[in-house]
């Protein structure tokens, strides 16, 4: 029996660290790490330990013989990333396989005084940082975030029908109380406090914003009504206190979604799913309200490019072919995407549309036809012209494959074509690729400073690959701190506490984040829920005040 990776792989490493016989590739020292939408365990060296999965922070990882029947595809998934491939050479001795020589790239002399690092934003890629400097040094960790509860992408970003990758926010979790770490959230760099102000209170400040906007289709109508992007989408069923609880319209029997990348399969996919298996989910309260009232039949998802191109991975588009009650089609409007679907080979991303029924978009919304009354079309070759909107309602014009267009009626549009970093003030940006200039995660111009994740690298990679991208930059910082080329802060952490509750009486430490935490699990549990977030700043602020006063006066 061997091991497999399934869907919600995070490509963290973790597993790879601690295989005793090498079998899980890429590694973080292999040139592919990073490309893969997954790692992939080897059938011919697994030796069914069981360590991979017991490390896996998001529980991706399970014996074959006790894959469901959805997941049995992921067996043959992980054993075709190894065909044609030379099985590894046997090693004599007493190891399974030869270990490099240790490497401790990212530490400091034993004699080195410890550093006093900032850590702007606690999402995966901030958190990583955190974790990297608080296992391999003695640094003293200051967390800050913009909004008053920890989490970023991981409670934001992450749909609440992938439980699995939720998980990984338990690793980060458990450093929110380390002893080395304060925390100080809902304070914002340039509102509370500014970047020279946070530079004098530290040796180093490590920048982990994200690209928390969208990009535009730059078309005609595109900011009328009806029009939303996927980004404040996600953020309004994951109860994002900076999202609307209300003005998501759900009245028409079709919604647009403009790219395929795997935001556009997730909010496709909660669409059109059924409310109540979500009610069994943390989806916002309002959001799953609205979905139980929804009238949406019909997803359709644009692609310019062809169906070998698809920007989604694998992995997500399976899970839409096993959606309950939701059957999955393909636009065959171009001779070009049956075309691509026919020729591909089992293993490429157009292979496995083999056998999804091919049919022609209506104008209007008229439902499968076939029992099942919600679909997603996948609609390829396929650009957006225009937003039209007048008293009859709202359609999408979109090219027909043979020079002309066709308008899709549709109750609403949402643009998933990629998200943006925006300047953070204090910082220098570069417009073209809305990230931080930076060296190795060192800002240019700007010592003591460093970036991590989306706004350093630009919005690729899911939340594991924020592990390598945080050894980098932290290993940068490391090394400028051993040359001496970190400034001597002014104030120490006592002086920056007053400073931010000076600036913001409202500010969240960790046992207020531990109230907000208890409370939403006390909300859930009473719902048979994991968690009932709260969804404005106000709750959150209360919640984690009260609970601070309830711990003291016991």
């Amino acid at each position: 029996m061997t091991y497999a990776i399934t869907q919600t792989c995070c490509n963290d490493a973790t597993c790879v660290a601690v295989c005793p016989v090498n079998c899980i590739h890429p590694t973080p020292e292999e040139r592919a790490f990073g490309s893969t939408e997954m790692l992939h365990i080897d059938p011919r060296a697994c030796i069914d330990c069981g360590a991979c999965a017991d490390a896996c922070p998001v529980d991706a990882i399970f014996p074959v013989d006790a894959l469901s029947a959805g997941q049995r595809e992921y067996a043959d998934i992980n054993a075709a990333y190894y065909e044609g491939a030379e099985p590894a050479p046997e090693v004599a001795g007493p190891n399974f396989h030869v270990w490099g020589e240790p490497v401790f790239g990212r530490s400091l002399p034993s004699d080195f005084g410890p550093l006093r690092v900032a850590v702007v934003g606690t999402g995966p890629a901030g958190m990583y940082a955190a974790q990297d400097l608080l296992l391999h040094t003695a640094a003293e960790v200051t967390l800050i975030d913009r909004l008053p509860v920890a989490g970023g992408l991981v409670r934001y970003g992450v749909a609440p029908d992938h439980p699995g990758t939720k998980k990984v926010g338990d690793t980060f979790s458990r450093f929110h109380t380390h002893p080395r770490v304060r925390m100080h959230l809902g304070i914002e760099v340039g509102r509370d406090v500014t970047a020279q102000e946070l530079a004098a209170h530290h040796d180093a400040v490590v920048y982990a914003v994200g690209a928390s906007t969208d990009r535009r289709l730059g078309i005609p109508g595109e900011e009328g009504p009806g029009c939303l992007s996927a980004t404040s989408f996600v953020a309004w069923y994951n109860a994002h206190p900076e999202a609307v609880a209300q003005g998501v319209d759900l009245s028409a029997e079709r919604v647009v979604v403009v790219g395929n990348g795997n935001v556009a399969l997730d909010v496709a996919r909660i669409l059109v799913a059924d409310p109540e298996a979500l009610a069994g989910t943390d989806i916002a309260a309002h959001a799953l309200e609205a979905l139980r009232a929804s009238r949406v039949r019909e997803v359709v998802v644009l692609g310019r490019r062809g169906p070998g191109d698809a920007a989604y991975t694998r992995s997500e588009l399976l899970a839409l072919k096993r959606l309950e009650g939701v059957e999955l089609v393909v636009d065959d409007h171009d001779p070009r995407t049956a075309a691509a679907i026919d020729a591909a080979g089992a293993g490429d991303r157009a292979g496995l549309l083999r056998g999804v029924a091919r049919v022609r978009t209506a104008a209007v919304s008229s439902g499968s036809g076939r029992g099942v009354d919600r679909r997603i079309v996948l609609r390829f070759h396929s650009e957006t012209v225009e937003v039209l909107a007048d008293g009859g309602g709202r359609a999408v014009r979109v090219t027909d494959g043979g020079g002309g267009t066709v308008d899709l009626a549709a109750g609403m549009l949402l643009r998933a074509i990629g998200y943006r970093g925006l300047p953070v003030p204090g910082l220098p940006f570069d417009e073209a690729s809305g990230t931080v200039p930076h060296e190795g995660g060192r800002i240019a111009g700007l010592p003591g400073g460093y970036v991590v994740g989306w706004i350093k690298r630009g919005p690729s990679g899911g939340i594991g690959a924020n592990r390598t991208c945080a050894a980098e930059t932290v290993g940068t910082l490391l090394a400028d701190a051993v040359a001496g080329a970190l400034p001597a802060p002014t104030g120490d952490a006592k002086a920056f506490r007053r400073l931010v509750r000076r600036r913001n009486r409202r500010v969240v430490d960790a046992r207020g984040l531990a109230a907000i935490d208890r409370a939403e699990r006390d909300r859930g549990r009473r719902d048979g829920r994991p968690r009932v977030k709260l969804a404005t700043v106000e709750e959150l602020v209360a919640t984690a005040r009260a609970g601070r006063v309830l711990r003291l006066t016991r």
